[in-house]
């Protein structure tokens, strides 16, 4: 399934079948948290909570795919993330858009 960011597809007619949503909420283990609060020290990149973050965001990103599927869409368009801390050692992701069919 096609995600833009933008409001078309060059060369595509869309027919605009709604909103979809998906957000994640997802909290590093202890250990590897007491890691990453030993790199913060430091300074840095901390790896650990990069991590966390791209996980976040694929399995958000995996979930939005299947809403739009079960609407029968082809692409997403407008695609937006948003992330926020729910609590210390956790992430928020949510990705947003709008679940399009093409026409041609």
């Amino acid at each position: 399934m096609l995600l833009v960011t933008t409001d078309t597809i060059p060369g595509k007619n869309l027919e605009m079948l709604g909103l979809v949503t998906s957000n994640v909420v997802r909290a590093k283990h202890i250990g590897k948290a007491f890691l990453a609060n030993m790199r913060a020290i430091g300074g840095g990149e901390i790896p650990e909570y990069t991590e966390l973050m791209y996980e976040t965001r694929r399995v958000a990103i995996d979930r939005v795919i299947n809403v739009a599927k079960h609407m029968g869409a082809d692409a997403i368009v407008s695609v937006k993330f948003d992330a926020c801390s729910v609590m210390d050692g956790s992430s928020e992701v949510m990705v947003y858009g709008t679940a399009v069919k093409y026409l041609n």
